[in-house]
């Protein structure tokens, strides 16, 4: 059974930093992965995607500049470093992965998805 398992969120105030990871345990293997988020009575949000080998990375336009995926090249632990957070960024950050090449912007092209881990930012 694959499990996707998000670790690294928390509270902070607004301008500071976090970093999440998200490690698959099971068969699972060609992966591309990524992060959505959702905040409570908002559409989950397209946060950033990453490739199998970990040379191609997109991001959704309210982070770019600020947050930076990133993963050992075919590996499948993915990492987020978010920096400069702003209270907006409040929200349940889920990791996701799809083994076909999907609009990688929409969640439904993701097969696999976490529990997701809370990240509070305070003004």
């Amino acid at each position: 059974q694959v499990q996707l398992v998000e670790s690294g969120g928390g509270s902070v105030q607004a301008g500071g930093s976090l970093r999440l990871s998200c490690s698959v345990s099971g068969r699972l293997s060609g992966v591309v992965m990524g992060w959505f988020r959702q905040a409570p009575g908002k559409e989950r949000e397209f946060v950033a995607v990453i490739n199998t080998n970990g040379d191609k990375t997109y991001y959704g336009d309210s982070v770019k500049g600020r947050f930076n995926i990133s993963r050992e090249a075919f590996k499948n632990t993915i990492y987020l470093q978010m920096d400069s957070l702003e209270p907006e960024g409040t929200a349940a950050y889920v990791c996701c992965a799809q083994k076909n090449a999907g609009i990688y912007y929409s969640s439904a092209s993701y097969e696999f998805w976490g529990q997701g881990t809370q990240v509070t930012v305070s003004s």
